[in-house]
């Protein structure tokens, strides 16, 4: 009897090539995709994501291009230890040309002409590459320049860059500070946390064939965690070797000890003393003064309060599809209706090209920065937008006339 046959298996459930059937939509990795289709619906989409090694980008990309339409021409560059030149090549390369004996300037205008030409025919572009820490300042100087291409209307490259924690470190040097004025949304995939976890395992079993979520004992999961930090590719090799150490014993299922057995075999130590890889991601820069969540949001539906919503600095994506930050289950909301981006300013609201569009009071707005107050509309939903550093500000004013009081007390007596 095989390995599968043994299991109840139709095919290996825990493979390390990467393959889009297999794609468990953890939150994040929902919210990832998601930041990766607005480079479709907006015209100026730039997108950074970065994770960890093995926290699922490249299956995430495999899964967000198996579903473009036929309207969309899009080219993937994977090898990034390239100069400027060689970069350009490899993307005329993806996109059909053979340019190696073109010099520097004739490949940027064969790039132009292309570019012009998909976008008089109806077609978007969308460019893609993986691994880009590797890129030198050089080529993403290059790519910053490759954003800005546009007709008299908008501009005709879509960009997602999807890389190692390390891209994030190489964007904040002040060299690269005008490419990222271009970026539109970034966002980090980090690891599964114990719950999502065991979700990924039994998802994976599910799609290989199994019936039923008892082929690992609910106690193997924290074990599973303690020793891979949440990181897929880790999972999918723990995983697959615990099957294998329970399948030469003939267990029908696995238990903790056949997972300490796999751990053994690959000699694992538990993720925070084998690797510096796993850390948290790093906290946002805060504005000095300011708690962390700067943001509140206030969902009404005909003047009843449905939700409250605080959040520090960053983007929130609000929509009727559950991978939102604000879900609002409405027809008159779109999937990714708008965005609210959070910064030392206050906060800006952004229409994300939806079908029943974004009012500010009876203004209907694309991009707005909001004031203490301000209603925002979707269809029946409004949001009420209230900046808490107000609030802190006030606090501070109440506290030093309390200490003044104090002092006068102190004085007097």
């Amino acid at each position: 009897m095989s390995y599968l046959e043994h299991f109840k298996l139709k095919e290996q459930p825990f493979r390390l090539t990467p393959d889009p059937d297999f794609v468990y939509w953890s939150k994040q990795h929902a919210r990832a995709k998601a930041y990766m289709e607005s480079t479709i619906w907006l015209a100026d989409g730039f997108v950074v994501i970065t994770g960890e090694i093995g926290s699922g980008k490249t299956t995430l990309l495999q899964s967000f291009l198996s579903e473009l339409d036929d309207n969309i021409v899009y080219a993937v560059v994977s090898q990034t230890q390239l100069t400027a030149t060689q970069f350009l090549q490899a993307v005329l390369t993806e996109f059909g040309f053979k340019p190696f004996d073109a010099r520097k300037v004739e490949l940027l205008d064969m790039l132009n002409m292309f570019l012009i030409e998909q976008y008089s025919n109806g077609k978007k572009v969308v460019l893609i590459v993986d691994e880009a820490q590797n890129l030198s300042k050089k080529v993403l100087e290059e790519i910053r320049m490759l954003s800005g291409i546009e007709t008299h209307k908008e501009k005709v490259l879509r960009i997602i860059l999807a890389g190692q924690p390390e891209l994030k470190e190489t964007l904040e040097s002040p060299s690269l500070k005008q490419l990222v004025q271009r970026i539109r949304l970034r966002f980090h995939l980090g690891p599964l946390d114990l719950a999502e976890l065991a979700n990924y395992v039994n998802h994976r079993l599910s799609v290989a064939g199994r019936d039923t979520n008892d082929l690992f004992s609910e106690d193997c999961y924290e074990v599973m965690h303690r020793y891979t930090g949440g990181i897929p590719r880790l999972v999918n090799t723990l995983c697959d070797t615990a099957l294998l150490c329970a399948f030469a014993d003939g267990k029908a299922a696995v238990g903790v000890d056949d997972i300490m057995a796999a751990i053994s075999e690959l000699d694992w130590q538990e993720h925070e003393s084998n690797t510096g890889v796993f850390s948290s991601i790093s906290p946002v820069r805060r504005v000095p003064g300011t708690e962390s969540h700067v943001t509140q949001i206030e969902v009404r539906s005909n003047g009843q309060q449905e939700a409250v919503h605080t959040f520090p600095v960053g983007r929130v994506i609000v929509g009727r599809s559950p991978d939102n930050e604000i879900y609002i289950k409405s027809k008159f909301v779109s999937r990714h209706h708008v965005q609210l981006v959070s910064d030392e300013h206050g906060c800006v609201v952004e229409d994300l090209n939806s079908t029943n569009g974004v009012f500010v009071g009876d203004k209907q707005v694309k991009k707005y920065r909001l004031q203490d107050g301000d209603v925002v509309s979707l269809g029946v939903h409004q949001l009420v937008y209230h900046d808490l550093r107000m609030d802190d500000d006030a606090s501070e004013e109440e506290l030093d006339e309390e200490e003044l009081d104090d002092l006068e007390d102190d004085v007097g007596t």
